[in-house]
């Protein structure tokens, strides 16, 4: 049984999924990204959480990244189908799925890592 979908517990077993992934790991040398997530319609309340990279190393956890490169908002929906791999970014931004603020090019620049971030994270055992 895994740890319930955006808790803390799931945020601290995607981090170490992260950073256990030679591949994902080698695609963040010298890349310093902080992407902000506000997710709406969660049970109980909206959740905020955050990937940061930095130093070779990326760090998924709840709260607000002062420094947020990026702010992307979507439903409870929409990053539950994210996280399992059945909808990708560019398709969830072009469909209006999810709303992105801030500075696009390091999204675009980085395209490559969010990817290997997506993949990584969807093999984290979690409760949807």
């Amino acid at each position: 049984m895994g740890a319930e979908f955006l808790s803390d517990e799931h945020l601290a077993a995607a981090t170490v999924a992260l950073n256990g992934n030679d591949d994902f790991v080698s695609s963040i040398t010298n890349i310093n990204m902080g992407l902000q997530f506000h997710v709406t319609e969660a049970p109980g309340d909206d959740i905020d959480y955050y990937l940061s990279v930095a130093d070779g190393a990326a760090t998924m956890t709840g709260g607000e990244l002062e420094s947020a490169d990026v702010s992307i908002t979507s439903t409870h929906e929409t990053a539950i189908s994210l996280f399992k791999g059945d909808l990708n970014t560019q398709m969830a931004f072009m469909t209006g799925k999810i709303k992105v603020a801030g500075n696009m090019a390091v999204l675009m620049m980085n395209q490559g890592v969010i990817n290997k971030w997506a993949a990584t994270v969807a093999d984290v055992d979690v409760d949807y």
